[in-house]
């Protein structure tokens, strides 16, 4: 068995003597970032949109020592694998590897005028990859913040430009066109509460979770094949929609004022703006009903907002809409939905304490015998965002 798969969770004292190993000597800080779900709002972001994620109880820490010289020297205890490399050498990876986002990290704050020093560190996490928690940013936001333990200029930088130079990072180095909301809300979590954004403004307000639940995500370990190609063609059809209807973006269209002028669009095209323009208003409202303390409402808002991915947007799959049936077909569930970009990944249900393991229990038994699949499955709660301290 791995070292890796030892940790069950993130134990900083294993870190700790981890890093000990490794480099020889104390280490000097511990830094950490969240993975993240999202509750309501998908295919909403780059439409300028509204999105509701909640920062999870799983994370990437980093535990490190700064250097005297301009070397990073990082091991990944979840890969048994270690990536040293020169701040003043940066490239990609070749084959690419996890080592790109600690690398881009660096690239994206070189870019940004920031001086930074070497560190020798120590990674790992237990945010599930590649399951659509977004293992990504939590890597990308817990090396930030092992900069940051390092560098004076850093440590009180805005948590929002934090997030966007994450976001940076993986846009212009690693190559992948996500969105700011993984970044974002990894950075500015707070615990108990989920975080609404304004993928336009970057306004944000967190939105306190309802007591005496729990939000449930289900990985369908499903492939997600079909994601890129998709995720292209939807935003494609999204930036027509918005072109034709003569708005900057979809976030500038009300339900009432869609419906009476989606007529000008290509049947498909109304169809992937439907979905946008709705799930809009589906977030504003659920975040209404969370503040309100209505569950019901926010379930049922769950329901609707899984409905028209899997109608309208088509990005759900048969192993998706499985889990979906499952959970809501148990007694104390309020709602379930697929998260995500779609064609794999996770399922979320939001349930009654009490209902959790009827719930498991449920998914378990059901699932394997509809799909062939073994899945797996994750009792979370809301997290604080990105973090640093210095150990003694």
């Amino acid at each position: 068995m791995s070292e890796a798969r030892l940790i069950f969770a993130v134990d900083y004292a294993a870190l700790i003597s981890r890093f000990e190993r490794q480099f020889g000597h104390r280490p000097a800080f511990l830094s950490r970032a969240p993975g993240r779900v999202n509750l309501i709002g998908e295919h909403t972001d780059y439409n300028d949109g509204f999105v509701l994620p909640m920062a999870i109880d799983r994370e990437v820490a980093v535990v490190g020592a700064p250097r005297d010289d301009r070397r990073i020297r990082l091991y990944a205890l979840n890969f048994d694998d270690e990536a040293d490399f020169a701040l003043d050498q940066l490239q990609r990876s070749e084959p690419a590897d996890w080592s790109d986002y600690p690398r881009g990290v660096a690239w994206a704050l070189q870019e940004a005028g920031f001086d930074l020093a070497g560190f020798d560190g120590v990674l790992y996490g237990d945010v599930p990859i590649g399951s659509g928690l977004s293992s990504s940013a939590a890597i990308e936001m817990a090396v930030f913040m092992a900069f940051a333990a390092c560098q004076p200029a850093l440590a009180g930088l805005d948590r929002v430009r934090a997030a966007k130079l994450a976001q940076r990072a993986e846009n212009a180095f690693v190559g992948v066109n996500c969105g700011i909301m993984d970044q974002f809300v990894s950075a500015l979590g707070q615990a108990g509460h989920a975080l609404f954004i304004d993928c336009r403004s970057l306004d944000y307000a967190p939105v306190p979770m309802p007591g005496g639940t729990a939000v449930v995500v289900v990985d369908t370990a499903a492939p997600r094949s079909l994601a890129a190609s998709a995720y292209n063609e939807r935003r494609a059809q999204c930036e027509a929609a918005a072109r034709l209807l003569g708005v900057p973006a979809l976030r500038d269209l009300s339900p009432e004022i869609f419906a009476q002028r989606r007529a000008a669009l290509p049947a498909l095209v109304a169809q992937r703006a439907e979905h946008v323009i709705y799930e809009n208003r589906r977030v504003l409202d659920a975040v209404a009903a969370l503040r309100a303390g209505d569950v019901a409402t926010f379930g049922r808002l769950m329901n609707e907002s899984h409905d028209s991915l899997r109608d309208l947007y088509e990005v759900s799959s048969a192993e998706l809409d499985a889990v979906v049936e499952i959970a809501r077909g148990v007694s104390g569930v309020y709602g379930a939905r697929m998260t995500g970009a779609g064609f794999g990944g996770c399922a979320i249900a939001l349930a009654e304490q009490t209902a959790v393991d009827a719930l498991r229990d449920a998914v378990m038994r059901e699932y394997p015998a509809r799909t062939g699949r073994q899945p797996s499955i994750y009792v979370c709660t809301a997290n604080d965002g990105a973090s640093w301290r210095l150990l003694t």
